[in-house]
């Protein structure tokens, strides 16, 4: 039995065991791409390289991946120097820097609230405008409001706009808002239990809306002040009726209200409230007005950014302890959607307040791009999606789309996204160890997608020959299998004799979509 230490902690081992073997029952997790138990190791990607040094000797030091390399009696491993992360940050990016594919569509990376429009999209198109709903509210939290007057910068980047046009993304969302309002049944989302922290939000508009709607689902009460009569900022009372129906607002707003919401309006903090008594009242106080012009005084005897408050736009903190400033993120109604984002954003920094944590600007997950896309390439990706044309509402832009337009609408969608991004190990362990995809950008491989299986699909471009997928073949007995073909950048997995993945993957796609390491077999409906 192997004796030996990783990290200078001693752990035995059975003969034949790996280095990753003896890491893991010491309860140390070593970053693995082309590793699968059961499948014999490809060592094809060297994330998970280690250390060694027999006995410790100065000198005798070399990396070896750590998923092939036995265990030998005296081994000194070291998995968490800096050397061995410089290492293993290299392998990823080099990686990265072949990898032609969008982990976020880029629809969802333009919208200021990160909506996932993909996923919307397909639950419109399955016809559940229910789900798509509290997809969107999940986001936007006025889905109805915001699809009426939102810029829908969403739509500007849309991969199928230089094919022929893009989606309606902004109608598409509307609808489904409209369809749950109208039912009279928007369920509200669940709440955590009460915290006993109250949280005072200055201004009733999008983003004082957005930031409740967060702060109340984490068990935060929330009162919002407004020297308005009604909730919704300029909304409200800076967007003509006939383009915002005031009802479609009220039953918005009033989902916010029946999360546990209390609206104070006609209330204007410092004239008739001075701020020292909501400081003394509330565990955080966040100012949610909109922006304040040259000439008026320091807003609530802080002032504004304008007049030399100091404020942190990342984290929202204020120069002044437990006051959280997001004012100022949105001047016109046209960039609403901003102004929830920024509300939202704010509500996670007051969280992380609450509870003691230091205050954080929010997390941006790593993704990669592929940058412009030829018609042909574009061709391909659009392989699966309607070919129809971008639907004109029937009703007009006032009535939008019906429900069965929106369903036909949402069928145009590329799904550019990575099927697979929440469970990428590539982009994982990219997080994990800091790499950058932009290290080593070059001209990137061309974009290509093999759809001629009827349930999956494989794009070649994110392969990384780890072999699982023609193990896993082999191992479940098809009769034609996969191989690899080609040499060096070229190799990529296919069906011998010219056989399609249809042909190679009977029985073991399912399989071989839950083994991939990085998206390149992924299903077609997620």
């Amino acid at each position: 039995m192997p004796n030996l230490r990783i990290d200078n902690r001693p752990v035995e081992v059975p003969p034949g065991a790996t280095l990753l073997d003896a890491a893991r029952r010491l309860g140390i997790e070593i970053p693995a791409l082309c590793f699968l138990e059961g499948c014999t190791p490809s060592t094809s990607c060297m994330v998970c390289v280690v250390k060694v040094r027999n006995g410790g000797a100065a000198g005798d030091g070399r990396l070896v991946p750590s998923c092939a390399a036995r265990a030998e009696d005296g081994m000194q491993v070291e998995s968490e120097t800096p050397e061995v992360h410089e290492a293993r940050r290299a392998a990823l990016e080099l990686l990265l820097s072949d990898h032609p594919g969008d982990c976020i569509a880029l629809c969802q990376s333009a919208c200021p609230a990160h909506l996932n429009i993909p996923l919307m999209l397909r639950q419109t198109a399955g016809g559940d405008l229910a789900a798509a709903a509290e997809t969107a509210r999940a986001a936007l939290v006025l889905p109805a409001t915001l699809g009426r007057i939102c810029t829908a910068p969403c739509e500007k980047v849309c991969r199928r706009g230089p094919h022929d046009a893009p989606l309606g993304i902004r109608l598409l969302h509307r609808r489904a808002g409209d369809s749950r309002l109208a039912s009279g049944a928007a369920p509200l989302p669940p709440r955590q239990p009460a915290t006993g922290k109250r949280v005072a939000i200055i201004g009733a508009g999008p983003t004082g809306l957005a930031a409740a709607w967060r702060l109340l689902q984490e068990g935060c009460g929330c009162t919002l002040f407004d020297d308005h009569e009604k909730p919704g900022g300029m909304l409200r009372y800076g967007v003509p009726e006939s383009r915002l129906p005031r009802e479609v607002l009220d039953a918005e707003t009033g989902l916010v209200a029946g999360l546990g919401a209390e609206f104070r309006t006609g209330v204007r903090i410092g004239r008739d409230l001075p701020l020292a008594v909501i400081q003394r009242e509330f565990d955080a106080v966040l100012i949610a007005t909109g922006a304040a012009k040259e000439s008026e005084p320091p807003a609530l005897g802080l002032g504004a950014a304008s007049h030399g408050t100091e404020v942190d736009h990342r984290t929202h903190l204020t120069s002044v302890a437990g006051i959280f400033s997001a004012a100022g993120m949105v001047a016109h109604h046209q960039m609403a959607v901003r102004a929830v984002a920024g509300g939202a954003a704010a509500a996670g920094c007051i969280l992380q307040f609450l509870v003691g944590k230091p205050v954080t600007a929010p997390h941006l997950s790593l993704t990669t791009r592929m940058g412009r896309l030829d018609a042909e390439e574009t061709a391909q990706l659009a392989g699966d999606a309607s070919p129809e044309g971008r639907l004109t509402p029937s009703q007009g832009e006032a009535g939008g789309y019906t429900a069965e337009e929106a369903r036909r609408e949402s069928l145009r969608c590329m799904h550019c996204d990575c099927r697979k991004a929440t469970e990428c190990k590539l982009r994982h362990y990219a997080a994990v160890c800091d790499a950058s995809p932009s290290r080593h950008r070059g001209t990137r491989r061309r974009f290509e997608q093999d759809r001629s299986h009827p349930d999956i699909m494989y794009e070649p471009g994110k392969c990384i020959a780890c072999g699982q997928c023609v193990q896993i073949a082999q191992r479940a007995g098809e009769p034609l299998g996969l191989a690899f073909q080609g040499r060096g950048f070229g190799v990529r997995v296919a069906a011998p004799l010219g056989g399609s993945m249809a042909d190679g993957l009977r029985t073991a796609a399912a399989e071989c979509v839950a083994a991939c390491p990085t998206g390149a077999l992924a299903f077609k409906r997620s």
